[in-house]
């Protein structure tokens, strides 16, 4: 395991709900970044601190290894980075009792590293800093100054992790299966990431985020009901097997912290504190509207396998 930490000032909202961090590969004149160079060095399981404001808000665990990526589309036009990027896939939790690493700056400063390091000694921020990797001293003094929430974060990642793990594997034995042809094989892989043909069959059957009401599909997932991994390759592609969610339903739907009846009414895990949905503005009862038959079939085995008891 190894610790980052990200400055996300700009950024912050948009990566901490999306689950992800982002960096250009190169500084807008071509030239090399250390920080940018960062994101390819991540690996699943690893553990990144969140600054934003002037305190560390939010703790995430590295879900996969960098994959090349346009830029996000919420981060709006007029930037400054080029178009083209490294993408890795964070779920962060953002904490309930942030700290102010200026204000221990005391016991911090002497474990900064004399190179790369994300503050200077007097406890600001370090300009043109982006993913910076930790010594494990000071990633421990943050874990020590933050009183048991990174310990609960990696705790709760351990059945993602295991996941992405059975997803690597499903894809792995797609990609060696001399039966399957090039072009299916694109697709299947593809429909992991809730892309190409498997969306397309999705926005036949939904509109729109059943929850949010977003209709733009450029901000919506398309997320499938029975798990990727768990899918047969003809259920992969099924448009009936998809919703389309915005990134903070996905996150709750895809982790069974919800999930719906045949009618639609939304079902709340136990393990989900309603201030969460209340926070995101979704009412703790609502109906979404009723299902097809097609997509019942599967919401029953989310149901079943997938949502928290």
């Amino acid at each position: 395991m190894r610790y980052w930490w990200v400055n996300q000032n700009q950024t912050y909202a948009h990566e901490i709900e999306g689950g992800y961090l982002w960096a250009p590969k190169v500084k807008a004149n071509g030239d090399k970044n250390h920080f940018y160079d960062n994101m390819t060095e991540v690996s699943p399981g690893d553990v990144v601190f969140s600054f934003s404001d002037t305190l560390i808000k939010a703790v995430g665990i590295a879900m996969g290894t960098a994959d090349s990526s346009p830029i996000p589309t919420e981060f709006g036009t007029g930037t400054v980075w080029t178009k083209e990027g490294w993408r890795v896939e964070v779920a962060f939790t953002e904490l309930s009792h942030p700290i102010r690493p200026k204000d221990h700056i005391d016991v911090i400063a002497p474990l900064l590293p004399s190179k790369y390091s994300p503050l200077q000694q007097s406890g600001n921020g370090n300009q043109g800093v982006y993913l910076a990797e930790l010594p494990a001293p000071l990633a421990d003094k943050l874990t020590e100054l933050l009183a048991g929430q990174v310990e609960s974060v990696i705790e709760g990642s351990d059945d993602t992790l295991v996941a992405e793990a059975e997803d690597q594997i499903a894809e792995d034995a797609i990609i060696n299966d001399p039966e399957i042809g090039d072009t299916e094989k694109l697709q299947l892989v593809k429909s992991r990431l809730g892309q190409g043909l498997f969306k397309s069959r999705v926005k036949m059957i939904e509109s729109e985020c059943r929850i949010s009401g977003v209709k733009s599909g450029v901000h919506l997932r398309a997320s499938h009901i029975k798990p990727w991994r768990d899918s047969t390759n003809s259920e992969r592609l099924d448009g009936y097997n998809g919703l389309l969610l915005a990134p903070h339903v996905d996150h709750l739907f895809d982790r069974g912290f919800i999930s719906f009846t045949d009618d639609g009414d939304l079902i709340m895990s136990a393990q989900l504190e309603p201030e969460v949905l209340a926070k995101w503005s979704i009412p703790l009862k609502s109906n979404v509207g009723q299902f097809d038959q097609r997509q019942q079939v599967y919401l029953e085995w989310h149901r079943n396998s997938v949502l928290k008891s």
